[in-house]
């Protein structure tokens, strides 16, 4: 296994790209102006957003591997593991990178609502693939923090770059919600996949042994990350992947209530409930019935 670089902060990441840091919280890497060198594997302990405009290898995030193609935008969360595979040798990258510390959002209300850009979170192949108009007006956000960090440091740098981060944050939201759009049929297939990863698992022992499916485990089944999951049916549905694992144990749920061989204790088990009354709150919550009610009235 090779070794990790391990990188805490952007002076760090500025040393190592040969680049000088002209803020000690925030960093725009231009790769045209940084030497070719070999790739490895690196845990960052900052946030990066990684734009290519040109194919350059194998990146690896996590176990996966993503052939990170020209305008790609990949977006790393602090303490992930991440790296590129040139097979030992030095290549030549194109297009930039944004590098922040987490320290620079505290106290803003990015870093209040940093949470909600989910796509932090996503596995690399769920990258975000950007427009010629899009990568352009991306690209005019990261001038813009280019400017204000070759500016002298003054009272309204921090306001300036975090809005512009912001900013960048936002349109990205918007670009993502087009990618599912316009990647419907792929979408639709997923969604087919989702219920039968559904089925199989209510058709299994899986419940009695290890409880209620999680979104993470229907995520794991699917190749996805759980926040692009969630994201995706969100998208697609208008509901979240727990509310679609929650409505496909009530419709399990019901079909086992008509067997009257079975108690609704019974019940509650198969379907992965450790207490049975958490079954009866939350099956009265979304059906209107406790499940003997239901049962009573059936």
């Amino acid at each position: 296994m090779s070794d990790i670089i391990k990188i805490n902060s952007v002076t760090e990441y500025n040393n190592m790209a040969g680049q000088e840091t002209l803020h000690p919280l925030v960093s725009i890497i231009d790769f045209a102006k940084v030497k070719p060198f070999t790739f490895k594997k690196t845990q960052i302990n900052l946030y990066a957003i990684f734009l290519k405009d040109i194919k350059c290898g194998n990146i690896t995030y996590g176990i996966n591997n993503y052939d990170y193609e020209e305008g790609t935008l990949i977006f790393i969360s602090p303490s992930q593991v991440f790296g590129i595979d040139s097979n030992g040798e030095k290549r030549q990258a194109a297009g930039n990178a944004i590098i922040f510390h987490p320290d620079l959002i505290h106290g803003t209300s990015l870093g209040k609502n940093i949470k909600d850009y989910t796509f932090f979170s996503y596995e690399v192949h769920e990258a975000l693939h950007l427009s010629a108009r899009e990568r352009d007006l991306i690209n005019d956000i990261i001038e813009k923090i280019r400017y204000e960090l070759e500016y002298p440091i003054d009272a309204h740098s921090k306001t300036l770059i975090v809005s512009y981060i912001e900013l960048f944050l936002n349109y990205s939201k918007r670009f993502y919600e087009r990618q599912f759009n316009t990647r419907s049929h792929v979408n639709k297939d997923l969604l087919s996949r989702f219920e039968k990863v559904l089925d199989e698992y209510f058709a299994s022992d899986k419940p009695l042994v290890i409880g209620s499916p999680t979104v993470s485990y229907c995520a794991e089944k699917l190749f996805l990350s759980p926040n692009y999951l969630g994201d995706l049916l969100k998208k697609e549905t208008g509901k979240s992947a727990l509310e679609h694992i929650q409505l496909k144990m009530i419709n399990v749920a019901k079909e086992k209530i008509f067997d009257t061989s079975k108690s609704i204790s019974d019940i509650a088990y198969e379907l992965g409930f450790k207490y049975p009354q958490h079954f009866t709150r939350m099956f009265k919550k979304e059906v209107g019935y406790t499940p003997n009610e239901y049962r009573s009235l059936n």
